[in-house]
């Protein structure tokens, strides 16, 4: 299982490192800087209605981890500048899935970032028509299906999905072109829990069956 977080190239997060970004001020803050860029501590502070001096630990815990980074040749001893390290943070790997205390940090980070992913959706579903311009109206989208397929196929569909998604982002990585604004891709691929999984047929007989899919279709604007 492999849940990746904003960019691409990145790394697998070890425990320790889960440890420390399993904190809601800490998911919040790599948050606006994943989406709004550069921040001071101050700046943070000001837009999570938090004491300067509780952005500023948290940003040095998350320095020492490798989440986010001073910037280079930009603002002074007092006021200085932070950005997030680019590259994804993956959070399932076989090590930390037979964890515990893995398991319950990831859950813990996830939380927070499903929290702030649906606070955005449900933005757009509420009031983007109402403040989005045409062209923006007609870029985004939401679209869902259901589907019935193997855990292989699943797989398949969610590499080749994630690698376009990684790719469109390292394209764009940095881009501050007139015309752009900070954009969120979210895709999901996931088993139905309540699902029945279908047991193997050892009959000669047996022939797969196939079913069309129970689509939404793509919301525009």
């Amino acid at each position: 299982m492999g849940h990746h977080l904003n960019d691409p190239e990145g790394r697998v997060a070890d425990l320790d490192g889960l440890k420390a970004l399993a904190h809601p001020l800490r998911m919040q803050i790599i948050e606006v800087l994943s989406t709004y860029g550069e921040q001071t501590a101050s700046g943070l502070a000001d837009r999570l209605g938090e004491s300067s001096g509780a952005t500023s630990y948290h940003l040095r815990q998350l320095e020492k981890h490798g989440y986010v980074r001073e910037v280079a040749d930009r603002g002074t001893g007092r006021e200085r500048w932070w950005e997030r390290v680019p590259g994804p943070i993956q959070l399932g790997s076989p090590e930390l899935e037979e964890s515990q205390a893995g398991r319950a940090a990831s859950r813990v980070i996830m939380r927070e970032w499903l929290h702030h992913r649906e606070a955005g959706v449900r933005s757009i579903v509420e009031g983007g028509v109402d403040v989005l311009s045409p062209e923006w109206r007609e870029a985004l989208a939401m679209q869902s299906a259901s589907v019935h397929v193997t855990a292989e196929q699943l797989e398949t569909l969610n590499s080749a999905v994630s690698e376009l998604i990684l790719d469109f982002a390292r394209e764009h990585r940095g881009q501050r072109v007139p015309g752009s604004r900070p954009v969120h891709l979210q895709y999901y691929g996931y088993p139905v829990l309540d699902g029945e999984e279908i047991a193997a047929d050892t009959s000669a007989s047996a022939e797969p069956s196939a079913t069309t899919p129970d689509s939404t279709p793509e919301s525009k604007g």
